[in-house]
């Protein structure tokens, strides 16, 4: 069964370690993206998501194994996934969709959920996910290089 659980802050170097996947996987995106001198990808900074309660850092579960994440910025007036990453070999599967739609549901309110334009695999899957659970009730705009859907988690479909 899929599950989100939160990240703790003894687990930051596993959560390290699994974005290493996700910054490979973007590099086909963004060419600026390389490796540092000692072969990783530089980390990113999360030490907001141990200091700040707007910040919420999530591990993707199948059963007891980890097989992504999602970064989670949440506000009074809007929800927001930064990042959402699921392993290869999860893909396809509906994983994403059972553990995105757990996140929804965990942040009440408008949400928001945006895709670099060169990621076409990325803008088929949150605008199909979208559209399916909320049965369309989303917008979606074109802005400075992005995809952005919007839409409120009472739209959710039962």
């Amino acid at each position: 069964m899929v599950h989100i659980r939160k990240v703790k802050k003894n687990e930051e170097t596993m959560l390290h370690n699994l974005m290493q996947f996700y910054i490979y996987e973007f590099s086909k995106y963004i060419s600026e993206i390389k490796l540092e001198e000692d072969c990783t990808y530089k980390p990113f900074e999360l030490s907001l998501y141990w200091e700040e309660k707007t910040h919420h850092a999530y591990f993707i579960c199948l059963d007891a194994e980890i097989i992504g994440f999602a970064l989670i910025e949440s506000s009074k007036e809007i929800n927001t996934i930064l990042e959402f990453f699921i392993l290869a070999g999860y893909q396809g599967k509906r994983f994403g969709k059972v553990a995105a739609r757990k996140l929804f549901e965990a942040f009440d309110g408008y949400w928001s959920v945006s895709q670099i334009e060169k990621n076409q695999p990325a803008q088929n899957f949150w605008w199909n996910m979208i559209s399916d659970i909320t049965n369309g009730e989303m917008e979606e705009v074109y802005s400075k290089g992005k995809y952005i859907q919007t839409f409120h988690s009472n739209s959710l479909s039962k």
